[in-house]
């Protein structure tokens, strides 16, 4: 899923490796090979023709990039004509790369998302256009202007103006309804319709509202609307039934500060979000996709995908910026625009429309030129190499034609390997901003409890042999005083490094954790210790001010406490820590039950300008 703060981490250039590494590769690439029509055409197109250079091409960039392994599909009018793989699904193995190969597709998933709204929408269950709520009350945005504004075409083009907040997913175990459930507290960045923010939870949403609408799980609904008719007999949604294949990918990529390679996990925390990207598959059955997206939802003779559906995720809902020219002068690609689950621009003068996907290990691109009948696909292992499956599509294209050959491995190349040693040299500086000789401000127990943000969940801080403990959805560090009251993790090769400051309210007791996360700061609020319900119970009731006035403390059937004062509204209680409690109102001041004998006798009021205690009557 198109991740860049997840994944700068972790995409590092690398040199080439060795001669006789290269040899194996190019020896394993030769059994990999399988002809299905050599010589389909399209306008006069000889793919083999075209092709020539192309097998020599791949064995240099996979050398250049230290890429363990990539598969090349393409497709010419409706037939499946090239389907090879280069290097290695498991470089530690050597197994060879074949059409084959199963590995996930990430966010080559959200057209499939799309099109399966787009099935609901022609059942008039689902508007493109119509605010959201109006087909689905459950959904709840932020405020009332999204709630009355957000339609499903919004959602599907990243035009909500709400940024991407992943690390609210990454790693999580929030299922499908509980992430739902959080898009209420996701603050919208920049007004709508104006700026493109990638925004995997989005889909996530619509998996939901597909679940809702047709009565069927996303997954269930996807399988028999699109994976059954297209015969993608292969494609499933998890790395545990990928494993029971004959064949799949093993993810490597590249060290940060070197150039070996080496094993990484694979990501498998991705069912609440499998909408956005969970689609596991290879180049054999993806090309029955691919032929149907090509031929207006039409495969092996039959309708399978909605025409106006695919029409519909073709248009452009919101333009981007060109990057590539404005800070590099390159032109080649120009005029983007994101549709619904798909980008559309002109390469070179011809309309293309495509898709990465990025999770760890595993980075796969599905396009196709309309006007040209043309479409690639690229599968690629190695967060460092992420960039090949533009560079080796665009090959493609510029080869079937007949256009001179962009250096676009050279181009990225370069980049890649700067950004390797300045991330090197970067790494050796992360210290220099400390302060010297400061202390925390509180002993380490003090630190430890459980935090919690309405979106991103709980993190826990613990303490083992005098040393605070991080975890926060399966990441799980030690923790070390960087100064004052910000401690650090380790800089973990995967998961980066985590700073968290902790902050004190006004009494002096930790009771906020800041961690930088996504695009902003998130404030993680210290969850109070837990009362017993009997004695909750008993702490509801009336209790007396010095001037006779009646104070009454309600206990709602939720367990939340508020006050009750003659003539005012109610003042909800939120709890601080013990018996402690204050108003939403005033941080400096609190509000603490007096307890003895295991009978509550009172109510303390603490504030700066003094203490008053309230006898219950």
């Amino acid at each position: 899923m198109q991740n860049a703060e997840l994944f700068a981490k972790r995409m590092l250039p690398m040199t080439p490796i060795s001669n006789n590494v290269v040899c194996r590769r190019l020896a394993a690439a030769g059994l990999l090979f399988f002809t299905l029509d050599w010589t389909a055409a399209a306008q006069g197109i000889n793919v083999t023709q075209r092709l020539e250079g192309f097998d020599a091409y791949m064995a240099k960039t996979l050398k250049d990039w230290n890429a363990p392994g990539v598969g090349v599909g393409i497709v010419v009018n409706d037939k499946l004509v090239f389907a090879k793989g280069y290097g290695f699904r498991d470089y530690e193995k050597k197994l060879p790369f074949t059409p084959a190969t199963m590995s996930p597709i990430a966010s080559n998933t959200k057209l499939f998302t799309a099109v399966a709204a787009g099935m609901l929408v022609e059942e008039g269950k689902l508007s493109w256009d119509k605010p959201v709520r109006q087909s689905v009350p459950a959904i709840r945005f932020y405020n009332d202007q999204l709630n009355d504004t957000v339609t499903l075409r919004d959602m599907l083009s990243h035009r909500t103006g709400i940024t991407r907040h992943d690390t609210i997913w990454y790693k999580s175990d929030f299922t499908r309804k509980e992430l739902f459930e959080k898009v209420v507290y996701l603050e919208p960045q920049e007004p709508m319709r104006e700026t493109f923010l990638y925004n995997n939870l989005m889909f996530a949403a619509v998996g939901y509202l597909i679940e809702l609408q047709s009565g069927k799980t996303w997954e269930q609904f996807v399988k028999e609307r699109i994976f059954d008719p297209l015969h993608m007999n292969s494609t499933s949604y998890t790395v545990s039934d990928m494993l029971k294949r004959l064949e799949f990918g093993v993810g490597f990529t590249e060290r940060r500060d070197s150039f070996e390679l080496y094993r990484i996990p694979y990501y498998e925390d991705i069912t609440g979000v499998a909408p956005c990207g969970a689609i596991v598959s290879n180049i054999e059955d993806m090309s029955h996709w691919l032929i149907a997206l090509m031929n207006q939802g039409k495969y092996d003779g039959k309708q399978v995908l909605p025409a106006a559906v695919l029409k519909a995720t073709l248009q452009p809902a919101i333009a981007l910026p060109n990057t590539g020219l404005e800070t590099r002068g390159w032109s080649e690609i120009l005029n983007a625009a994101y549709g619904m689950g798909r980008q559309t621009a002109s390469y070179r003068g011809h309309l293309i429309t495509f898709h990465g996907g990025d999770l760890p290990g595993f980075h796969t691109q599905v396009s196709f030129m309309p006007q040209d009948h043309i479409g690639v696909m690229v599968f690629e292992i190695g967060n460092h190499s992420q960039p090949l499956y533009n560079i080796v599509s665009y090959n493609v294209y510029e080869r079937l034609l007949g256009m001179d050959q962009t250096p676009w491995s050279e181009r990225q190349l370069d980049i890649r390997l700067k950004n390797k040693k300045a991330g090197t040299e970067a790494r050796t500086k992360a210290n220099e901003g400390r302060v010297p000789d400061t202390k925390p401000s509180h002993a380490l127990s003090a630190y430890a409890g459980a935090y919690e943000n309405p979106a991103y969940g709980v993190m826990t801080i613990g303490l083992k042999d005098n040393q605070l403990q991080f975890d926060f959805h399966k990441m799980r560090f030690p923790m070390t005083h960087f100064h004052y009251d910000r401690f650090d993790t380790p800089d973990d090769e995967q998961d980066g490094k985590r700073s968290v400051n902790f902050r004190t309210d006004p009494q002096g007791d930790i009771d906020q954790a800041v961690m930088s996360l996504d695009e902003a700061e998130a404030v993680f609020v210290r969850k109070p210790d837990t009362i017993d319900p009997k004695l909750m119970s008993q702490l509801a009731g009336d209790y007396e001010t010095p001037g006779g006035v009646k104070i009454q403390v309600a206990l709602a059937p939720g367990g939340r406490l508020s006050l009750v004062l003659p003539g005012q509204p109610v003042i909800a209680l939120n709890q601080v820590k013990g018996l402690t409690f204050r108003t939403p109102q005033f941080s400096d001041e609190t509000l603490e039950f007096v307890v003895q004998d295991g009978q509550v006798k009172g109510l303390k009021q603490k504030s700066p300008s003094g203490e008053f205690t309230f006898p219950k009557k």
